[in-house]
């Protein structure tokens, strides 16, 4: 059973991902490998020159990893509510999480399933996100939504900006508290 598992490693995704097991929550990325970051080149991400898309999001995924989450690269399928949390079905296999936090980009089909409400899409070209509340909650207890497919920017900076802060505010629901993450530089 993980803590967390993000479904996404794009920008959103990712970023949640690394906060998420950098916090020590046991966490599991589950990737199809679609984002449209990969399309992408990168010239406007605060602290980065300029990088193309897949170098971003293969970036992200290593930092998450570095960090413990475990990454699965297979596209999920179903998520069904269970007593204790939410099974997520892959082409590859089933997992199990309390919390979910969905970061599928311009993909919102998995929310019929459960029936978390969406709404209209205000970015051009993306027709339907997930409707959420600041914190990044969907009508679904336990399961949130990230990034462009929560209704944000499809700039990289924002969305991987939206990622860490829904992942820090699931992990401040599980602590019981705020949760806080700043490194200082090693003397």
């Amino acid at each position: 059973m993980y803590d967390i598992v993000v479904i996404g490693a794009g920008p959103a995704g990712a970023s949640a991902a690394l906060f998420a097991a950098k916090a020590g929550k046991k966490t599991l990325v589950i990737d199809s490998d679609q984002s449209i970051t990969k399309r992408a080149w990168v010239e406007n991400h605060y602290g980065v020159l300029e990088i193309s898309g897949p170098d971003l999001v293969e970036i992200g995924k290593k930092q998450a990893v570095k960090f413990g989450a475990e990454l699965v690269q297979s596209k999920a399928v179903q998520i069904a509510k269970g007593s204790e949390g939410f099974t997520i079905s892959t082409e590859a296999g089933s997992y199990e999480g309390t919390h979910v936090i969905l970061a599928t980009g311009v993909m919102t089909d998995l929310a019929e399933q459960l029936g978390i409400k969406t709404k209209p899409a205000t970015e051009p070209r993306i027709k339907t996100v997930f409707d959420v509340t600041a914190e990044g909650k969907t009508s679904v207890e336990g399961i949130w939504a990230a990034g462009t497919a929560a209704g944000v920017s499809v700039h990289t900076i924002i969305t991987s900006g939206d990622g860490a802060k829904v992942a820090i505010n699931v992990i401040s629901e599980l602590n019981g508290e705020r949760y806080v993450d700043h490194d200082m530089i090693k003397q």
